[in-house]
């Protein structure tokens, strides 16, 4: 795999590797602490079907380096598109500029390679199929999800392939390291109408893996794609006869994999070291205290098989790892990228994470989750007697300073009397994070992980990550 990346930055562009590592150790002689440089060449190709027909459809290749030089708190950063030898040495002095020589202290050099573990195929999503098998699919979505209800007026249908190769070179590090990350999407909304009145629902996921993902069996024994196309149905036609929600404090049971994005956002982000080191987020100086319920255990894991959040190595060249967060309620660690975890004397977790060559590197999550319990669905609903089942969310945002977080659930329940009564609409959730996280009393032993759908803005950065939990009851919160 190295080589095939090497071939595409170096060879192809007259560089070797001892090119490399001049420029590397240039900035050691200049006297900076850290530097390194990032080749990327990413392609994407996307379609979108529309009134039975495709609507759009593109084709976008990009490709350039970085080079980022750091002393103590200070970065010097600059990128191109053009890869050559002679432009990688005028990028590496305009970097230089930007930040002035300072007492020299350097990263920690690693001379041993790296064992390389892969957690997914390097195969091409762009070039797996067909090309007018792709349009086949998003026809084929399209005829089966209007049969399934005549109230459906339209269908709209996301087709998103990614193919990414990247190679590393840094001064802490005698090795260049690369990878290769393919990237499929596939979103589905539906609309219908009855009465005068329209509702949509949409539903999807993706994988690292290729397009044939989407043709596959899932564990129900139905073909992934179709599945979801029912998913989106039923969010949308449920939307129809839900009533509106009740609003006021109560108790909430969160269903098992997308909603812990209430987890992603309202605790993951406030764990990122970036935060913690400027004293931004409402966790700083909270290592092993308590800040949740004793049955809380989170995991930022991205080493898992396939998953859309997950990476052999980071955007720095550290292996993926998994990284316990919070042990039994317990604050035991941060996210760390290479920058972060040198100024607070600690080390990278394997969390350098940046959208392309034309950004730094930053703590960002992978594949973020709450560990499964013991309690069931069941138990937690009938021991309510008035409070909110939400099985689905359509996103959110939290307040790092504070920890105050807003979601919106997409298909969500009356409880009554312990059991579910019918569907509502409008309820959104609101609260501080760490007071929340407290108030799990209940935790599900059906642990799950989203579908592939998560995109996680920061500083305006998109990268994929995903994100699950088992079935949870919280005993109260806002629903406004």
């Amino acid at each position: 795999m190295l080589d095939n990346v090497k071939n595409i930055f170096l060879t192809e562009n007259k560089l070797h590797s001892k090119d490399i590592f001049n420029i590397l150790d240039t900035i050691l002689f200049k006297k900076f602490n850290f530097g390194d440089i990032y080749f990327q060449f990413k392609e994407i190709e996307f379609f979108l079907l529309e009134n039975k027909i495709i609507k759009q459809s593109g084709f976008y290749q990009d490709s350039g380096f970085g080079i980022r030089v750091i002393h103590h708190n200070m970065t010097g950063f600059s990128y191109s598109t053009n890869i050559n030898l002679k432009n990688l040495l005028k990028i590496l002095k305009m970097s230089f500029f930007i930040i002035p020589e300072k007492i020299y202290k350097n990263y920690q050099k690693i001379n041993k390679k790296i064992p390389f573990v892969s957690y997914y195929c390097a195969d091409n999503p762009l070039k797996s199929i067909d090309f007018l098998k792709k349009i086949y699919l998003l026809h084929k979505i399209d005829k089966f999800s209007r049969k399934q209800d005549h109230r459906i007026i339209d269908v709209i249908i996301n087709l998103t392939s990614e193919f990414e190769k990247f190679l590393i070179g840094s001064t802490d590090s005698s090795h260049l390291l690369g990878d290769i990350r393919p990237l499929v999407h596939l979103s589905i909304t539906i609309i219908v109408e009855s009465n005068g009145k329209r509702e949509k629902g949409s539903y999807g996921g993706g994988s690292r893996s290729t397009i044939e993902y989407f043709l596959e069996k899932n564990k129900k024994g139905e073909i992934r794609s179709l599945y979801w196309a029912k998913k989106a149905i039923h969010l949308a036609v449920l939307g129809l006869s839900s009533k509106i929600s009740p609003v006021g404090t109560f108790p909430v049971v969160l269903g098992s994999g997308w909603p812990g994005i209430l987890l992603h956002e309202a605790v993951g982000h406030g764990l990122e070291s970036d935060f913690i080191r400027k004293k931004t987020s409402v966790y700083t100086k909270k290592i092993n205290k308590k800040i949740a319920s004793s049955l809380c255990t989170v995991i930022d894991n991205g080493t898992l098989k396939n998953s859309r959040g997950s990476i052999n190595i980071d955007d720095e060249g550290t292996p993926s790892q998994k990284t316990i967060l919070i042990s039994k309620g317990i604050l035991k660690n941060f996210l760390y990228d290479k920058y972060n975890a040198f100024l607070m004397n600690s080390e990278s977790t394997g969390n350098g994470r940046r959208e392309s060559y034309a950004f730094l590197p930053l703590p960002r999550m992978t594949n973020t989750y709450l560990t499964s319990g013991f309690s069931t669905k069941t138990e937690m609903i009938e021991s309510i007697d008035f409070g909110i089942y939400a099985s689905n969310f359509n996103g959110g945002q939290v307040d790092i300073t504070s920890g105050n977080f807003v979601f919106f659930a997409s298909e969500a329940y009356l409880i009554q009397k312990g059991k579910i009564c019918y569907s509502i609409k409008g309820a959104m959730f609101s609260g501080i994070g760490s007071k929340t996280m407290k108030l799990i009393s209940m935790v599900g032993s059906d642990l799950r992980m989203d579908s592939g759908i998560g995109t996680c803005g920061k500083e305006g950065q998109q990268i994929p990550v995903c994100v699950g939990q088992p079935t949870i009851k919280i005993e109260q919160i806002t629903v406004g």
